[in-house]
């Protein structure tokens, strides 16, 4: 069921049971994160390997402090700069927070989403939620609740309706190692703005398998139609002739049908091009496609976190 009504939500996951909610950057499959029951339906539910660790969600940092060893003071300052907002932050955790969160990490993720109907329920509930992607796991991210709907709606008793997400990719997770900040993710907010706040950080490369945080497996936000990456002039000569679908940063081609192109910002706005990323990249799949061809963004920016979806959605599956 879709809806608005945070009581009903609120009572599902009172008693242990999922419910999809809104945040500016995608949904998420939500679950008592101090239930191991809880969060292990939501490993089930999205098909999610164990050892990939998974988001903590609250309405603000401070509530979640006892269930952490340590907030160094470049968390903080962060946190006081963006959260709520795209930011996770990898912190040192204690005994109460549940392994299966972890996967046995002894660092777990927190986030503050700025959803205004997320951070009421987050605010009413004596617990965080563990929320990863609301998708089966590996697919690509959902930015509205339709989404969720079409994907995971039957194993779900509820959806949580926000509108469409206004970020519309992960958030940026930032940790911490012998004080230096370290970006494990790239995301919602850009790494120049990160810097802005705690000067240089150092920015960790995707690994294949065991991450260290969450969302860092090689291929992940994928289609079910390959796709490939490269110049399209160049691959539409290769691939003349197939049913093909684009996606490109601020151009469209007259090789194709413009139905079968998304051009994630026409204007060259970084914001707009990440909000239609994978809305744009859903739609193409559900289209009768034999290829999806698609661009590099310029690398800076929310451009680095758009060219890191693309690249993992590129990948071969793991």
């Amino acid at each position: 069921m879709i809806g608005k009504d945070l009581e009903q939500a609120k009572e599902i996951l009172e008693r242990g049971g999922l419910v999809a909610i809104p945040t500016e950057t995608v949904y998420g499959l939500a679950g008592n994160a101090l239930n191991p029951e809880a969060v292990s339906s939501i490993f089930a539910v999205k098909n999610r390997p164990s050892f990939d660790p998974l988001i903590i969600h609250t309405s603000e940092l401070d509530k979640v402090a006892d269930l952490l060893m340590d907030i160094p003071e470049e968390a903080r300052l962060l946190a006081n700069a963006f959260m709520p907002g795209p930011l996770t932050l990898l912190l040192p955790r204690n005994e109460e927070i549940p392994d299966i969160v972890t996967a046995g990490s002894d660092r777990v993720a927190v986030r503050v989403p700025r959803h205004p109907l997320s951070r009421q329920l987050l605010a009413q509930l004596a617990f965080p939620l563990a929320a990863p992607s609301a998708n089966p796991f590996g697919y690509i991210s959902p930015t509205s609740a339709r989404h969720v709907a079409d994907q995971l709606g039957d194993q779900i008793p509820y959806i949580l309706d926000g509108g469409d997400c206004e970020v519309g990719i992960e958030s940026t997770i930032v940790g911490f190692e012998s004080g230096q900040a370290v970006v494990y993710r790239k995301g919602g907010l850009s790494i120049e703005k990160i810097e802005e706040v705690i000067g240089g950080v150092k920015v960790r490369a995707h690994s294949a398998s065991n991450p260290t945080a969450p969302g860092m497996l090689k291929s992940h936000y994928a289609p079910r139609v390959p796709l490939l990456l490269g110049d399209l002039t160049t691959l539409l000569k290769i691939h003349a002739g197939k049913r093909l679908g684009l996606i490109s940063f601020e151009s469209t081609f007259d090789e194709i049908p413009v139905e079968n192109q998304v051009c994630l910002s026409p204007s060259g706005n970084m914001e707009e091009a990440a909000r239609n990323l994978f809305k744009g990249m859903r739609a193409l799949d559900q289209m009768d496609l034999e290829l999806i061809l698609a661009e590099m963004l310029p690398e800076s920016g929310l451009g680095r976190a758009i060219n890191d979806r693309l690249k993992r959605a590129a990948a071969p599956p793991h």
